[in-house]
């Protein structure tokens, strides 16, 4: 009787075996990244090499994505690249194959895994838009990056425009020192023609006081008329 309890006991526990098993043992076909979600878009955490041993923590019922983990780390990978041992023979992870291996079928949430196994990962910063999927995340990135390229393009604009300005304000600079020497030039021009106008004007009033004074002494004809030796001529 107690070997019949006990059989009964044993055949129940390997019935429910695979129900109440938490994790599979499976074996990467290839190098393959492991990813922070089930997406090859979504960022690599880690790359398992091809042969390497992973545990098997769920899986996708909609997609062939499978939550598992490597050395400690946790991260998603297609399970085209996962192989489980099954009735003597190796397959690929499919959902025809989650409950006779015992792998629970899980659901995915950045919020929460993130939370749980990525919070010191450069990417975790970025979480709110990750967790809007993948497509909202590049979609966003990319209308960042665009608007971050306009900005620069704007910015180099207004740099050039602040160049231009800078180099017409120089250049009138250069006009108005450039118009300032030549007026000083002129001032100068003009001064030394007054000084020349007031010289030749000193001079032609020298001339005409020295004609006056010539005037006033009226020269003798005999002045003009007298030869030598001509006893009318003063001595």
């Amino acid at each position: 009787m107690k070997n019949l309890f006990a059989k009964i006991a044993a055949a129940g526990l390997f019935m429910l075996a695979p129900v109440i098993a938490q994790a599979a043992e499976g074996y990467s076909t290839a190098n393959v990244n492991m990813r922070a979600g089930p997406s090859t878009r979504y960022p690599a955490v880690a790359v398992i090499p091809a042969g390497s041993s992973v545990e098997i923590r769920g899986c996708l019922s909609d997609l062939n994505w499978c939550d598992v983990e490597f050395y400690g780390g946790r991260g998603w990978v297609s399970g085209q690249y996962v192989q489980v041992l099954y009735q003597q023979r190796r397959i690929y992870v499919g959902p025809q194959y989650y409950r006779p291996l015992g792998i629970p079928v899980i659901r995915f949430s950045v919020d929460n895994y993130w939370d749980r196994y990525y919070r010191n990962r450069d990417f975790y910063r970025e979480r709110d838009r990750w967790s809007r999927g993948p497509d909202y995340y590049y979609r966003d990135r990319d209308n960042r990056d665009r608007d971050n390229r306009d900005r620069d393009w704007r910015d180099r604009d207004q740099d050039g425009r602040d160049l231009d300005r800078n180099w017409r304000d120089r250049d009138r600079n250069r006009d108005g020192d450039r118009d300032s020497r030549n007026r000083d030039r002129d001032w100068r021009n003009r001064d030394r023609d007054g000084r020349d106008r007031d010289r030749d004007q000193d001079g032609r009033n020298d001339n005409r006081r020295d004609d006056r004074r010539d005037g006033d002494r009226r020269p003798d004809r005999r002045d003009f008329d007298c030869r030598p030796g001509d006893p009318s001529c003063n001595q």
